[in-house]
């Protein structure tokens, strides 16, 4: 008996799952989460992000992680590593966004 074949994040038939976070330095110690979902509920976060030039970062393992997370709930410090690269990628994101918005 073939091992089942893990789930490639391409994959058109994998249910979609999608968690928003949001994070205030000033407030916040932690990323807290804010949306979660899977199917419907993961098309309309994605569809929100995109109304509102939110950046979305993919990963499938992370996001395995953070759908485990309640609602309101700041991440763990394990995966603090991990969402401070998502946060790093945002950042290069606007940074460059901003840099290609500045008149010449």
């Amino acid at each position: 008996m073939q091992p089942p074949v893990p789930e490639l994040e391409t994959d058109p038939t994998a249910e979609k799952k999608a968690v928003a976070l949001k994070y205030d330095q000033a407030v916040q110690k932690a990323p807290k989460v804010i949306a979660k979902g899977r199917g419907h509920v993961a098309e309309s976060i994605l569809a929100a992000a995109q109304k509102n030039t939110v950046p979305v970062y993919q990963n499938k393992t992370l996001v395995n992680m953070l759908m485990a997370l309640d609602i309101d709930r700041e991440i763990p410090p394990e995966l603090y590593q991990a969402v401070a690269e998502v946060l790093a990628y945002i950042y290069r994101m606007d940074k460059k966004e901003k840099h290609a918005r500045q008149p010449m």
